[in-house]
């Protein structure tokens, strides 16, 4: 399969055929697009061009191991991941080590879990105000911020005019924040 004659189909499609008749050739196509993009994570990290080379190649083969097994929504987020695991297991074999903020913490320290707690509660009590909002605010908050609508797709929907809806939006989010301050004052 010539690679050009695949330009036009997005990612997605890609994935969901292979995941349709398991045909590799789609994996391959996917997984030659993203080689650029592989190649720079693995020389940020290696620091080797053929380390990073040799990198990408393992990196190919475990993503055509795994897609067999599971179903990956979004390839490009998840072949990074892949990809600085990788990385990060070679420098681990080899004893370097990595700055903190390169590195992903897996307990969640005392703090953490605070800070969890926090915007547990903040949440709970933004749920709480958003109920609060006149219908019109409530309801294109959460289009807009919830269900991601832009403003014109908001219009169509309710049948308000542009100008309401970015004033329901922004008279909406004002408010939101004026309620969750007065209930945070309040614990």
């Amino acid at each position: 399969m010539a690679q050009e004659r695949y330009d036009h189909i997005e990612d997605q499609e890609l994935l969901d055929r292979f995941y349709k008749d398991r045909n590799n050739e789609w994996l391959g196509i996917l997984l030659q697009r993203y080689t650029l993009l592989l190649l720079g994570v693995c020389m940020k990290y290696l620091k080797n061009e053929e380390e990073a080379r040799d990198a990408v190649q393992q990196i190919f083969l475990k993503a055509i191991m795994e897609l067999e097994k599971y179903r990956v929504s979004y390839i490009k987020s998840w072949l990074y991941m892949v990809a600085r695991n990788h990385c990060l297991m070679k420098l681990r074999d080899k004893h370097v080590t990595v700055p903190v903020e390169e590195k992903t913490q897996l307990a969640a320290t005392e703090t953490d879990k605070n800070e969890l707690a926090d915007k547990e509660l903040t949440l709970t009590q933004l749920e709480a105000a958003l109920e609060e909002l006149s219908p019109e605010q409530k309801n294109c908050i959460r289009l807009f911020y919830l269900q991601k609508k832009s403003y014109q797709e908001i219009v169509s929907i309710t049948g308000y005019t542009l100008l309401q809806v970015k004033s329901y939006i922004q008279n909406g989010k004002r408010n939101l924040r004026i309620l969750v301050e007065k209930k945070m004052k309040q614990r």
